[in-house]
């Protein structure tokens, strides 16, 4: 007589399939989270900032006449305006103001490398080559007039300011 084997493994609850699929979309939604607070946090706060940025773009290039210039152009409700290659650009904007700070090489004249600077607000960008571009937030959370400047051409400079 032959006897028959019983099975003893229990069935699982839960599939090995399923745990797997749970574990992925739980670390990609941990992934966006972290990329989504990390990107909402201005480069001179602690704390996300969740409000539209008020863009800025500062164009650097080469001029004849004056050497290496920054250009503005502003992008604050939905108006645009622009501000011709100057030795000293000013740009105001309110208290309290998230800054989506925009810095594009468009020196194909020299093809200098070109850089921006506002110390008050920490923002640094990198060193850009021709047509390179880099954002920076930052928030406008001090009241005064502020420099931003190059440190790799010191004839390039401008000034922010912050009004209440």
């Amino acid at each position: 007589m032959v006897k028959k084997q019983r099975n003893k493994t229990k069935s699982a609850l839960i599939s090995r399939g399923t745990v797997i699929f749970i574990a992925i979309v739980v670390a990609a939604a941990g992934a966006g989270i972290y990329y989504f607070i990390s990107t909402s946090t201005p480069v001179n706060s602690t704390t996300p900032v969740f409000a539209a940025p008020t863009n800025i773009y500062i164009i650097g290039t080469h001029d004849p006449t004056q050497g290496y210039v920054y250009e503005q152009e502003s992008t604050r409700q939905a108006k645009k305006g622009v501000s011709g290659g100057v030795a000293d650009a000013s740009i105001h904007i309110p208290l309290g103001t998230l800054v989506s700070l925009h810095f594009i090489n468009e020196d194909k004249d020299t093809g200098a490398t070109m850089d921006i600077n506002i110390d008050n607000f920490n923002v640094h960008s990198n060193k850009l080559n021709y047509f390179q571009a880099q954002s920076i937030n930052f928030l406008a959370n001090k009241e005064g007039t502020y420099s931003y400047y190059s440190n790799l051409h010191p004839e390039m400079k401008g000034s922010i300011t912050v009004d209440p």
